[in-house]
């Protein structure tokens, strides 16, 4: 039998790696997960923000730290620098 992992401890172990999360707007992030809550609401550092704009370039914002809002994530990819690795 293969062995299970839930959803929040697969979370809990990326503490401390870079993740890459998807939004469900056209917003993309990735950083260094310093910590989640019950709601996936998030805090990451050394963040990159990616937002693609409507004639399809995409804009790059450097942030120190950012909180994501649980309710608004698409998509966790662990150990992933983002969209142009």
């Amino acid at each position: 039998m293969a062995s299970q992992i839930l959803p929040l401890e697969l979370i809990d172990r990326c503490i401390g790696s870079r993740i890459w999360v998807v939004m469900k707007t056209e917003r993309e992030f990735t950083g260094t997960l310093l910590g989640f809550d019950d709601f996936v609401n998030m805090v990451l550092e050394d963040v990159t923000e990616y937002e693609t704009l409507p004639d399809g370039t995409r804009k790059q914002t450097k942030l120190r730290q950012t909180l994501l809002n649980g309710n608004n994530i698409c998509i966790l990819i662990p150990g992933s620098s983002g969209p142009e690795e």
